[in-house]
């Protein structure tokens, strides 16, 4: 059983929207480097994303400008959907982050056309706002995309930081989004950072 196995309804867009959406179960198999919490195993795309749009919920208070929740989310669920034919690129990879503009464009070419256009276009413009960080709702989109995995890594004793010789540098150019939109939080961020250093989990 399969994609393969998909029964047509007869209706060209409901048709699209379907085949969409089982082709978004992938996201399920993307690793990314963040371990759960519990370190059993590396957390997926789809887990990921649910849990941002979660924390986006949560946080609003702090924003530096008021922003609109539900396009938060929405950004949140869909700004990784383009990895499931670009994989996922590691913050820290400078390597890997070389071509990752134009893998994803790739990928959001190829993935956004399989929807009706309008939902196409509107999945798609998520994304790319999301990707430009320019405006409110993006930027506090971005804070959780960031605060998350770092999160993670306070509770996993720095794991994607010492696997990858990550440091307080590096660190910091990743947290700037949530520095400059929510200060408040990055003040935490950094009692983190500190104590990541201290702990031999981040370099200096």
């Amino acid at each position: 059983m399969g994609k393969q196995d998909f029964v047509s309804s007869g209706n060209d867009r409901l048709d699209r929207q379907l085949k969409f959406t089982a082709e978004i179960d992938q996201m399920t198999a993307v690793l990314r480097r963040t371990m759960l919490i519990d370190k059993s195993r590396r957390e997926n795309d789809a887990e990921h994303s649910w849990h941002i749009a979660v924390m986006a919920m949560l946080f609003e208070e702090y924003a530096a400008e008021p922003v609109d929740i539900g396009r938060v989310v929405q950004m949140c669920v869909v700004h990784d959907l383009i990895e499931i034919y670009a994989g996922d690129t590691f913050a820290y990879d400078p390597v890997g982050n070389l071509d990752k503009e134009e893998r994803e464009r790739a990928a959001a070419d190829r993935l956004f056309a399989m929807l009706p256009p309008e939902q196409g276009g509107m999945i798609r413009s998520l994304w790319e706002e999301f990707d430009a960080m320019e405006t409110a709702d993006a930027k506090y989109a971005a804070c959780m995309d960031r605060l998350q995995p770092f999160y993670h890594n306070t509770l996993t004793d720095g794991h994607t930081w010492a696997e990858n010789g990550t440091n307080r540098a590096m660190v910091e150019q990743r947290m700037a989004v949530i520095r400059e939109f929510m200060p408040r939080v990055y003040d935490w961020v950094e009692t983190n950072i500190e104590n990541g250093i201290e702990k031999g989990w981040l370099a200096p």
